[in-house]
């Protein structure tokens, strides 16, 4: 029997050294396919070394764990198109923090440059995320900050988060929540603000299967049924274009872009539509082989004049990404054409350089150059990496707030204004005539009083629009204001104000600390903590910091009441209210805790096994926390959060709160699954709309009342110029109900459109 084993044992690792073999000579082959310089030695190296340090351990899925180190290099390789240096260093990505291999060691055999990429991989390895969200912001400060030093740490670990998505299937449901959320909230973003957007919509779209797995599949199925009708329109949509640049002699190509499920998802639920409500769902994008390489603009806009003899093109709907590539590197030329069947259809004209670039981003720029030097060229990223390290000289308390505002910039799309002399700058949309300020400098930002914007004086929160010419007006005596960080809408505007708010505040701190030592010091008194207290008690004062800001800026001045307060000769009816007021939010604390204990909540105690889903029915519901996020109903996609005093709340998987709980809590997440027996009521609030006519109200509670036997809870309609508008909240058992209902009102006459309001 033991031979027996034996031999099964000696053919597996022989059938296990074979796909790993295999696997790396595919890389190889991958490698030596591409432009760069051809150091097949230093990677065999690097595979040799990583495959002995992780002998013996294998992945959840159970395969060797060497497979994943060679999955990584081999996406660095094919899909970004890195070279030696990167796919070695993705190789050895897990050794250092893996095994007892250390970082030195990797330089002594590998070199400087590797190691310091695997050192940054190191640092922002596990997910770049802790147990708590500051240790996570802490984590994620480290990433930006490595990525500023050698941007190819940040695109290994978006390979590595990137094969770890397309394996996601072996981790239990909760820890796909985080992983997915995590994606969501902070990769996908990355990789579309590096221009790696075939990458990105890939991450979009495994989070979104893992989140969503029913509605995944449901667009999946959609759009296979409405493939054959894409098909043939794709094909007589683009049969004369073919035949126009035939004639023009172009060496070209032309494809079908379909929108990701992701990206369908999104606009269903942003816009409130249905499937086949969307109708960009189909985009056409033609690569062409420049005749000259100098003339590749030009070549762009003579594609557009001759596409756009054959169909109408719509008049506001011409993107010009040519000559105003966005910041991620990104050139096209977008243009919306309205085919023969009456449908718009954008076309995106691209050069074949121009679309390397808009699949593999900045990571295309290396495979025209020869070794792998990062230059200099790539301004626009490394002024965003610089913007970054600016925010991080000025750490925030808030670690939240801190991810908050890179992530608001990340996902941000651009827009161009003009400076005076004409300079063309990049900002994010959304941004204010005091953010330009801030984005031009420190201290023009600080002194702004206002804008001139296309030679009109407009406020500081004014809005800018693409194109704008924007003219600062400074003044000496302007000083930062508190109000500014209500309306800036740039991370680097925030930070900078705040930085500088922290510092005046510093200085108005000191300036109190001497007020209070002169009047102390002239009644013979020194400063102790105890005067300190009873001062802050006196002027209600919750710390020590706010007492000596309100000294320094002469809010608070100090006089005989203060003395009587220091020595403890006061009015015993002070004596009183101060008691009073001391204990006044102990009490109410009191209070809302005995009404949670009432409330009997379910408690996770140690021990508990946070793999296994909880699952919410009839007896059990009203253990669980429902916050007013996003009512989640059953039926919905859920998870739940453990949180602070270590009882669940349940989320919808696609709540904004939700997305945040799985990015900077990632451990307390749950996978939570209804068991509910149509035995309670839960809230719904459906939203209707059309055209309007007589009768209509009646047609729809007879649907819903008498058809469904729906109670109706409360109905609100308006009727404008002929437009029927309205909302009805219903008391229902589950999510089905509510599909049930929008189905039966699609047949009610005059009924446009049917839509839950989360």
């Amino acid at each position: 029997m033991d031979e027996q084993n034996n031999n099964i044992d000696v053919v597996r690792e022989a059938a296990e050294e074979k796909l790993v073999g295999d696997a790396f000579q595919h890389l190889i082959d991958s490698y030596l396919a591409t432009r760069h310089r051809k150091k097949v030695d230093i990677i065999t190296k690097a595979f040799n070394f990583a495959k002995q340090a992780h002998k013996g351990v294998r992945r959840l899925s159970g395969e060797p764990y060497i497979m994943h180190p060679i999955a990584v290099a081999q996406i660095a390789c094919s899909e970004m198109g890195l070279g030696s240096t990167s796919i070695s260093a993705a190789l050895l990505h897990d050794v250092v923090e893996d095994t007892d291999y250390t970082v030195e060691d990797i330089e002594n055999i590998f070199g400087h440059k590797i190691a310091q990429i695997v050192d940054g991989l190191t640092k922002i390895s596990g997910g770049i995320f802790g147990e708590q969200a500051s240790a996570q912001a802490e984590n994620f400060k480290k990433l930006l900050l490595t990525m500023s030093e050698d941007i190819r740490v940040i695109l290994i670990k978006i390979c590595d988060r990137l094969h770890n998505m397309r394996t996601l299937d072996s981790q239990p449901a909760n820890k796909q929540y985080k992983i997915a959320g995590e994606t969501l909230y902070i990769y996908a973003p990355l990789a579309n603000r590096l221009g790696l957007n075939k990458i990105k919509t890939e991450l979009e779209n495994l989070s979104f299967k893992f989140e969503h797995p029913e509605e995944y599949k449901t667009i999946e199925d959609q759009l296979a049924d409405t493939q054959a009708s894409r098909d043939s329109l794709f094909a007589d949509f683009t049969a004369p274009i073919r035949a126009a640049l035939d004639k023009m002699g172009f060496e070209y190509e032309i494809k079908a872009r379909v929108k990701s499920p992701y990206s369908i998802w999104n606009k269903m639920q942003n816009k409130h539509v249905t499937f086949d409500q969307i109708y960009d769902i189909l985009a056409v994008r033609i690569i062409f082989k420049p005749k000259k390489r100098e003339e590749e603009v030009n070549e762009c806009f003579n594609i557009y004049v001759a596409i756009s003899q054959i169909y109408k093109s719509h008049p506001d709907r011409l993107r010009d990404w040519v000559n105003h590539p966005k910041a991620n590197g990104y050139q096209a030329l977008h243009v919306t054409l309205m085919s023969h069947q009456g449908r718009w259809i954008e076309v995106q004209i691209r050069s074949d350089r121009m679309d390397e670039i808009a699949e593999q981003g900045f990571a295309a720029h290396w495979k025209y150059k020869d070794g792998e030097d990062i230059t200099e060229d790539e301004g626009e990223l490394n002024n965003w990496l610089r913007t970054i390290k600016e925010i991080l000289d000025d750490p925030q308390p808030d670690a939240m707030d801190f991810l908050d505002a890179i992530k608001l910039n990340l996902f941000a799309s651009e827009i161009f204004v003009f400076t005076p002399k004409g300079e063309i700058k990049t900002m994010p949309a959304g941004c204010t005539a005091l953010d330009f300020a801030f984005q031009i400098h420190t201290f023009l930002g600080s002194h702004c009083i206002g804008a001139k914007v296309n030679h009109k004086l407009v406020p500081l929160s004014h809005k800018l629009q693409s194109g704008d010419q924007v003219e600062i007006l400074t003044s000496n005596s302007q000083h930062v204001q508190p109000s500014w960080i209500n309306f800036v809408y740039t991370a680097k505007a925030k930070a900078k104000i705040q930085a500088i708010l922290r510092r005046d505040a510093k200085e108005l701190q000191k300036k109190g600390e001497e007020v209070l030592n002169d009047f102390l010091s002239k009644h013979s008194l020194e400063v102790s903590s105890s005067i300190i207290d009873k001062l802050c008690d006196f002027h209600e004062v919750q710390k020590p910091d706010m007492l000596f800001k309100a000294l320094g800026d002469k809010t608070i001045i100090l006089g005989e009441k203060d003395l009587d307060e220091i020595s403890g000769k006061k009015k015993k009816q002070n004596n009183i209210t101060g008691s009073l007021r001391k204990f006044v939010p102990f009490i109410g604390g009191k209070k809302k805790d005995s009404g949670e204990k009432k409330t009997n909540y379910f408690v996770v105690k140690e021990g508990f096994n946070r793999k296994k889903p909880i699952y919410i029915t009839d007896e059990n519901i009203g253990q669980f926390i429902f916050p007013s996020c996003c009512h989640p109903i059953p039926g919905d996609d859920a998870l739940g959060f453990i949180d602070g005093k270590n009882r669940i709340e349940i989320h919808k998987r696609s709540c904004p709160v939700a997305a945040k709980l799985k990015s900077g809590y990632g451990n307390r997440i749950l996978d939570a699954k209804w068991d509910m027996h149509r035995q309670l009521f839960f809230d719904a609030t459906i939203e209707l709309k059309g055209i309007d006519r007589i009768g209509i109200l009646t047609d729809v509670s007879q649907v819903v009342s008498e058809e469904l036997n729906v109670n109706i809870h409360k109905i609100n309609i308006s009727c404008e110029e002929g437009i029927f508008d309205g909302t009805i909240d219903l008391r229902i058992h589950d999510r089905d109900d509510v599909k049930n209902i929008i189905r039966k009102l699609k047949n009610v006459e005059g009924l446009q459109e049917i839509t839950q309001i989360v």
